[in-house]
């Protein structure tokens, strides 16, 4: 086995990435904290061809060096927009017909393995502060919880794995891709 050297990876310039069908997959960021995490969201959200990123509250925006240095260049790939108050974005996403989500442990949330994906559903995940996670109004106004199973003594995952196993998730059940 030889590892691939980057100029074997085919990988699409940013124009080519931008004029690529999307998955008809949306992001928010609720009051992140960490620009290191934002960043390192950009660049899931451009391995896995997402839509958007809605950044809301007090979650800091492009351009800033510490959001660069785990985006990698991601922030200029993946389209983003900033949204003050997130209760005041689920609400808009549900009139474009997204299912939103949130990410968080909640009564009656529905385990992600157990979760089923529909192909002509549009989603939004919604992921929450460090700390405190999805505010129970945000949660109030979505259509649904997912809760990533966890069978440890911390049961926390950091934002930005939160982000890669969900979208992963979502992403392999849409489209089907077979694990060995």
């Amino acid at each position: 086995m030889r590892k691939l050297r980057n100029e074997e990876l085919n990988r699409p310039s940013i124009r080519e990435f931008k004029e690529t069908p999307k998955s008809p997959l949306v992001i928010v960021l609720d009051n992140i904290r960490s620009l290191n995490n934002v960043g390192s969201v950009f660049r899931t959200a451009d391995a896995f061809l997402i839509e958007k990123i809605y950044l809301s509250g007090i979650t800091a925006c492009p351009p800033h060096k510490d959001i660069h240095k785990t985006a990698l260049g991601a922030t200029e790939s993946v389209a983003w927009e900033y949204h003050k108050n997130t209760v005041d974005l689920v609400q808009e996403l549900k009139i474009q017909e997204y299912c939103v989500m949130a990410v968080e442990q909640a009564e009656n949330a529905t385990m992600l393995n157990q979760f089923s994906v529909h192909a002509d559903q549009k989603y939004a995940l919604v992921f929450g502060n460090e700390v405190k996670g999805v505010s129970q109004e945000v949660v109030d106004f979505c259509d649904g919880v997912l809760e990533i199973p966890q069978y440890g003594t911390k049961h926390s995952l950091n934002i930005a794995v939160s982000v890669g196993v969900v979208v992963w998730d979502l992403w392999s059940k849409r489209y089907k891709i077979k694990m060995p």
